[in-house]
């Protein structure tokens, strides 16, 4: 395909350099030394100028473009460039927005702003936050064929009951597989002989209730509404986030420092008990006994604040933390620090608009490890080398790198085995290291 990128901040950039590789790709963005900078480090065709003035966009020859993603950080901006390229050309148009206010819009009127397709980057994100919040120890959650298969990835650390066993000992569900090991800057595709080693971060894939399993092994211990959840800062982020808690019966503290975004919060969330104070202030903190709490979400729209939330958190006790984290750059400092999970809202945006430009029509897409390798949930076509085919057989025609990790068919999770037919119509999930990506999309 031929894909116009408009805006390289961190999100183009992701965008771009992911599909170099695969399409031809345009990106467009108003600063000359990114322009300069992409066409050096990135195999596209950089256009300086507005991606709002129909002569920029007709010097990127957006008459040739099948996909049109406007993602600068401005949610008019691309709003308008997804209506300016409407009137010129017959491009498929995707919109990142970072409040909801224009998404609900565009839900409700899907032909509303020449936008064929709105993604709503807050929207995204607490989603996020949710699924890994759910699951204690995981640091990336994910959910494939309407939920009846869930991905997850945790770090074993050395205290873990896992250390040192291989993955037959570790005797998980048989409806759960083991479909990957980060190692180092290795990965790991694992045998039942492969022998888990402490720091390493493993891949699972299978059912909710076996995934949990591991989950609540891994950690020792579980999740449920019982739990004391506190969400530092009422952004909409966090406010999301609360009510997302709220829907699945749990009853979350909300700490917001500006007294009309406590007031908002506080009208807005019936079940949700909203503290005016400075969620950095480790008196307050203490006095409002958060130590006590399970697990401690910040969402300030700050990354160095959230960073301060979560290492007071870590030292009055609280097992778990979750921070927003703005700048990626920034996400290993996080970790090193202690913070259990970090969400970057740019990679989550990048990994949704990226779904729309595989060559295989994938119903969802998960990128792992900075796009070390992926997840992805296909539909089985006739055409398929899968189709009709014992899962031993199929394989052996597949490249290096390839588990098939799940198998849902017709509402019903199929635990897949070498001798399992995996028929047309059925919803397979794949690992595949990226490096194997071009010729996976070639064959199935």
């Amino acid at each position: 395909m031929r894909i116009t990128v408009i805006g390289a901040g961190e999100v183009g950039r992701t965008i771009a350099a992911t599909l170099a590789d695969l399409h031809e790709v345009v990106v467009v963005d108003c600063d000359e030394q990114i322009v300069e900078e992409l066409t050096y480090a990135y195999d596209v065709l950089a256009v300086h100028g507005d991606g709002r003035d129909i002569e920029t966009l007709r010097k990127a020859e957006i008459d040739r473009a099948n996909l049109v993603i406007a993602c600068t950080d401005n949610d008019d901006v691309n709003t308008v460039i997804c209506a300016t390229v409407t009137m010129i050309s017959d491009a498929f148009t995707v919109a990142r927005v970072r409040h909801r206010t224009l998404f609900e819009t565009w839900n409700d009127r899907p032909d509303a702003f020449g936008v064929d397709f709105m993604i709503c980057t807050d929207s995204l994100t607490s989603e996020a936050v949710f699924r890994i919040s759910g699951l204690p120890a995981a640091q990336e959650v994910d959910t494939f064929a309407n939920g009846l298969v869930r991905m997850a990835a945790f770090e074993i650390d050395p205290e873990s009951p896992f250390v040192d066993q291989t993955v037959r000992e570790i005797g998980l569900d048989e409806s759960v597989t083991v479909a990957a090991i980060f190692r180092d800057d290795e990965l790991v595709l694992p045998a039942g002989e492969t022998v888990i080693q402490s720091t390493d971060r493993i891949v699972v894939i299978g059912s909710a209730s076996g995934v949990t399993n591991v989950a609540n092994r891994i950690s020792l211990s579980s999740r449920s509404p019982t739990d004391e959840v506190v969400i530092a800062g009422a952004s909409e982020i966090g406010l999301r986030i609360a009510r997302l808690f709220e829907e699945h019966g749990y009853h979350p503290r909300v700490v917001e420092q500006d007294p009309d975004r406590a007031r908002n919060a506080a009208e807005a969330l019936p079940d949700t008990t909203v503290l005016k104070g400075d969620p950095t202030d480790a008196g307050f903190l203490e006095r409002e006994h958060t130590g006590d709490a399970d697990i401690v979400i910040a969402t300030l729209p700050n990354d160095e604040r959230n960073l301060l939330v979560s290492l007071v958190a870590r030292q009055f006790g609280v097992g778990e933390t979750v921070a927003i984290v703005e700048n990626i750059e920034y996400t290993e400092l996080f970790e090193t620090a202690g913070v259990n999970v970090t969400v970057n809202p740019r990679e989550e945006t990048a990994e949704e608009i990226i779904r729309f430009t595989r060559l295989i029509p994938t119903e969802k897409i998960v990128l792992l490890d900075h796009d070390r390798a992926e997840v992805i949930e296909i539909v089985v076509t006739e055409e398929s080398i899968l189709a009709d085919r014992e899962i031993r057989d199929s394989t052996a025609s597949l490249p290096d790198g390839v588990i098939i990790g799940a198998i849902a068919r017709t509402g019903e999770l199929v635990t897949p085995r070498g001798t399992t037919v995996i028929r047309p119509g059925d919803h397979v999930i794949l690992f595949v290291d990226t490096d194997a990506l071009d010729e996976v999309t070639e064959v199935i």
